[in-house]
């Protein structure tokens, strides 16, 4: 099986790490491997991030009413004259 050596990690980070490992009963190298694998699991790649997206944008309603907006060229001229 492989081995991972992690150096110069924060002393922080090493004691949330150690408190964890002890609050479930682990040994710091159990810990450490089941939160690298939740957080590996728990990022999906490019193609998945892209994939929700799509689906959420397609999801929003269209603006079908722009009555009541005001023009850009309007907002412009505003901004110009302040």
């Amino acid at each position: 099986m492989p081995s991972l050596q992690i150096r110069d990690l924060p002393e922080p980070v090493y004691r949330q790490l150690r408190q964890a490992a002890d609050r479930e009963h682990r040994t710091l190298s159990q810990q450490a491997t089941v939160l690298l694998a939740q957080a590996l699991e728990a990022r999906p790649g490019a193609a998945e991030r892209r994939r929700v997206l799509i689906e959420q944008l397609g999801q929003r309603p269209l603006v079908a009413d722009l009555k009541g907006l005001v023009p850009p060229e309007q907002l412009v001229r505003e901004d110009r004259q302040r």
